[in-house]
């Protein structure tokens, strides 16, 4: 196994985890590492919609809950705005790319193998956002702040961006960069955009000042360390974003 990065403060490494605090919450970014299933999802799939064995995946997302100690709570990813509020354990995971809420025993997920999982906290409630280009030029950040606001969050929130495409590797199209054309020229570098800035200038957009970034990318990390749609073709698992209530965290 090789090593890992060095993380940038305030995150650390928890187990085979990127593990960062927030106001009143933590916040857990899962590797590849430290599951059971095999092949292109080795090892730690939490995808339940990929090709992978059921049973694994389902052993693999019970592990995850455990270093929660919370029920994972996530929808099916559309790429779109919606963010469920969640007020109590969920049942069938309805069309949400964002889930919020103010209980202690449930953890906001999301899935990713690129896009961006970020993490918005303040005391009293928290929330896990699915940020790929649509989602962040369609306005998901901001109906995920205004969640964790009406859900009772107290001022000032934080957020935290999680491992994703990095602007050392994402190219895309030109219909990708007129959809943040109003951003101006920073948050494009030749053919290739720069998603997590995007995604900082969504935050401050929404009123959030603080927001800590892994730096990490998934493209041209470890291939062993985080599962990548681009990288792999297409052929892969997915890691999570995880966050949760602490009240321990003050």
């Amino acid at each position: 196994m090789s090593e890992r990065p060095r993380l940038p403060e305030p995150f650390r490494w928890e187990g085979e985890h990127v593990a960062v605090d927030l106001p009143g919450a933590r916040a857990l970014f899962t590797t590849r590492r430290g599951g059971v299933s095999q092949g292109p999802y080795e090892s730690l799939n939490l995808g339940r919609w990929t090709d992978d064995d059921a049973e694994a995946v389902a052993e693999n997302r019970r592990r995850v809950a455990a270093l929660a100690d919370a029920e994972l709570v996530q929808g099916r990813q559309v790429h779109g705005t919606t963010v469920r509020r969640v007020t109590a354990p969920s049942g069938e995971p309805s069309e949400a790319d964002g889930q919020a809420t103010a209980l202690t025993a449930v953890a906001p997920t999301v899935l990713v193998a690129d896009c961006l999982p970020i993490a918005v906290a303040g005391e009293g409630a928290v929330a896990m956002l699915h940020c790929g280009w649509r989602g962040l030029a369609a306005g998901v950040v901001e109906e995920g702040v205004r969640a964790v606001r009406e859900l009772g969050a107290r001022e000032p929130l934080s957020a935290a961006i999680g491992p994703g495409a990095g602007v050392c590797c994402y190219e895309v199209g030109e219909e990708v960069y007129e959809a943040f054309a109003d951003l101006g020229p920073s948050v494009r570098r030749g053919r290739r955009l720069d998603l997590k800035l995007v995604a900082r200038l969504a935050l401050e957009t929404a009123g959030i000042q603080e927001a800590v970034d892994t730096g990490l990318c998934t493209i041209c990390s470890d291939p062993g360390l985080f599962f990548s749609h681009r990288r792999d073709r297409g052929v892969t698992g997915r890691q999570a974003g995880v966050v949760w209530r602490d009240p321990v965290r003050h």
